[in-house]
């Protein structure tokens, strides 16, 4: 299989992980004012726009963070179609209206469309995984918070004041608990099928 070539929009995202202004203002120049009128043309406004806007911007953020995310095709396609993919989510978690969609607007490009599901379906992982996190008990969060920072569970143990063979058996306990409310959530099963 033939290795996909970094498109060179990549410099968006390496701007966004430097929180570098000028590309930043960049992203706003060039590529919210499709966003924003596809919005306002499809039940949404100037508000809801900006908010899809930030959320999508940090989606984009968080998954070049973590996952290294290497752009293989336009960055205008990817974060056009991100957008739509949230903004079509809001609608449908208030579909209490009639939605008329314009889709005469649409880029159809097949890695921008890969690339855009992969970082939604991450997005959406990455909240869910979040909402479980926050049901856990105050020790279980504490002490998973702790090695999230601290890759050592020695200095985790001692930073919390226990033993060793404690916090490696309560973090296996508390890794069970999490991701068992994560495979009972709904919307578990809607992320992987």
């Amino acid at each position: 299989m033939s290795e996909k070539k970094i498109h060179e929009d990549q410099k968006y995202i390496d701007g966004l992980l430097k929180n570098n202004s000028f590309i930043i203002q960049a992203i706003y120049d060039k590529f919210v004012p499709k966003v924003i009128n596809y919005i306002r043309q499809n039940s949404g406004d100037n508000d809801k726009a900006q908010d899809v806007i930030q959320d999508t911007l940090i989606t984009i953020y968080n998954q070049a963070s973590q996952k290294k995310l290497q752009l293989t095709c336009p960055f205008d396609a990817y974060f056009f179609l991100l957008c739509k993919r949230k903004w079509l989510n809001e609608l449908k978690k208030s579909s209490n209206k009639e939605v008329t969609i314009n889709e005469d607007v649409l880029s159809k490009g097949d890695d921008a469309q890969e690339l855009a599901f992969e970082t939604s379906v991450f997005g959406e992982k990455q909240a869910l995984f979040t909402e479980m996190f926050q049901k856990l008990g105050t020790a279980c969060k504490d002490l998973l918070t702790a090695t999230f920072k601290i890759k050592s569970m020695e200095e985790v143990a001692k930073s919390l004041g226990v033993t060793y063979a404690y916090a490696r058996k309560k973090k296996s306990l508390c890794i069970g608990k999490l991701t068992e409310l994560v495979r009972e959530s709904p919307k578990f099963n809607q992320l992987n099928n």
